[in-house]
């Protein structure tokens, strides 16, 4: 549910409330983006008249199911869920080539320092360990040259990040030759190109689909979802999958 300006909100109760968060907006106020006018938080905090407080985050490009908090308390009590590997998060991407059924990527990440805001981070931390399952959800291939290749190929994918590192996705899916598409930073600049120059599709085709956990205040099963995360252009694309 959403007003005609405000974001769409997919669950709310006295303890929480889950939106689905645009592509390009960025969660809260940081150095990365000093230029930056519109957030997550403000624009939420707007729309319901109260303080919301940030759980979790997506990456700018991410769009998603990203979920706050109604008190500094409640804050607290998720964010120990998540710490603890209790609430399942499940991604949908749009990667390059055809990816395999089902497959785990166990391969640990360096941590990425950024001179803006990780100047205290130690830059000898070896690397972390990470995990990242997905399923394969449907193929297609476009008869259109790009790059070396005759046609492209595409895969549409359902994640499980079992770990938590920066840009995970992100960078084990490049790590496998499979980086998602519209991903400016570890993906292919040919295969982003043939979406925004044919398609007119811009953004990175990641998106937060689903979590699930047990509601600590209720003891109740929670499941928000949002299965369609991308434009009718994209979904089209799948519609011969094979």
């Amino acid at each position: 549910m959403a007003d005609q300006s405000g974001l769409e909100i997919l669950f709310q109760d006295e303890h929480l409330i889950a939106i689905d968060k645009p592509a390009g907006l960025l969660v809260h106020r940081t150095k990365l983006d000093a230029r930056a006018s519109r957030f997550a938080m403000q624009l939420l905090r707007d729309q319901v008249g109260f303080r919301v407080y940030p759980i979790h985050r997506l990456d700018k490009p991410t769009s998603g199911i990203l979920l706050f908090a109604t008190s500094p308390k409640s804050a607290n009590v998720i964010a120990d869920l998540f710490a603890a590997r209790l609430i399942e998060k499940t991604y949908q991407a749009v990667v390059r080539g055809w990816t395999p059924e089902r497959d785990t990527i166990d391969y640990a990440l360096k941590e990425i320092l950024d001179r803006t805001t990780d100047g205290k981070a130690r830059a000898d931390k070896p690397p972390q360990s990470a995990r990242t399952t997905f399923q394969t959800i449907a193929r297609c291939e476009a008869p259109h040259p790009v790059g070396r290749y005759e046609t492209a190929r595409y895969s549409l994918v359902a994640i499980h990040p079992e770990t938590g590192r920066k840009n995970q996705i992100r960078r084990h899916f490049k790590h496998i030759f499979h980086p998602v598409v519209g991903d400016r930073k570890f993906g292919d600049r040919a295969q982003n190109a043939f979406f925004r120059d044919q398609l007119g599709v811009s953004r990175m085709l990641l998106a937060a689909t689903r979590l699930s956990f047990v509601h600590p205040w209720t003891d109740e099963a929670v499941v928000i979802a949002n299965e369609q995360p991308f434009s009718e252009t994209v979904e089209e694309l799948f519609t011969r999958s094979l």
